[in-house]
Parts: structure tokens; C-alpha cells; sequence
């Protein structure tokens, strides 16, 4: 006789009983709120290849909540090689590209898209 337990499975966005679970942690709504804000207009002003590189990020599973304010939300986001995790939010990250303040790093990208989804 088994004496396993069943896990349960949370979405990672709005923390909801999953009954299957998903390799990106999301649960079926909030993966098409995802997808939807992806296409938002707020987003135009960001290069394509950034946009399309966030959106992966966040279909992977790659973006993390780690606080949830109003005011600031600060995630957790896995590197592309997912060998290092920086911490982001939509005004700031900690990835070397983000420290530079250069231009705008795909993390943020995907922050934005996050909180667009809300």
C-alpha cells in the first residue's frame, strides 16, 4: 500500500490550487492574462527581441514573485542559462545589463509584463 501524499500545486502568479500541474508553475488563467499583456500597447516601446525573450522567460517559469505590494513587487528572475537568478522589479535589476543602466533588460521586460497581467 502506497503512503505517498498528494502534493499540491499552486500557480506562482496567483497562488490558486492547481488540479494539473505545469511545468511554468502558472495555472490556465493567468498564462492567457500572460499572454495577453505580452501584446499590450504599453509595451511598444521595447525592442522585439527583448519582448519575445521575456515572454519565454515567463512561459518557462522563470520569473518568481518574491514580494507582492501595490506599490513594489520584486521577483526573482532566472538568467537565460539558468545559472544565476538576479533580482528585478519594473524600475530596477540586478543583472549585469540592469547595473549598467544602459537600456532596459529583458527581466524588467518580463516585471512589466507580470504586472500588467494583474
Amino acid at each position: 500500500m502506497s503512503t505517498e501524499t498528494p502534493t499540491e500545486h499552486r500557480c506562482v502568479k496567483c497562488n490558486r490550487l492547481l488540479r494539473n500541474p505545469s511545468p511554468d508553475g502558472l495555472g490556465p488563467k493567468c498564462r492567457r492574462m500572460i499572454r495577453r499583456a505580452g501584446k499590450a500597447p504599453e509595451l511598444a516601446g521595447y525592442k522585439p527581441h527583448q519582448l519575445e525573450k521575456a515572454v519565454e522567460n515567463l512561459r518557462q517559469g522563470g520569473l518568481i514573485p518574491l514580494r507582492k505590494s501595490s506599490k513594489n513587487r520584486v521577483y526573482l528572475a532566472v538568467s537565460s542559462d539558468g545559472t544565476s537568478a538576479y533580482r528585478t522589479a519594473r524600475a530596477a535589476c540586478t543583472c549585469p545589463a540592469g547595473l549598467k543602466a544602459v537600456h532596459v533588460c529583458w527581466h524588467r521586460i518580463a516585471a512589466h509584463i507580470f504586472d500588467l497581467a494583474s
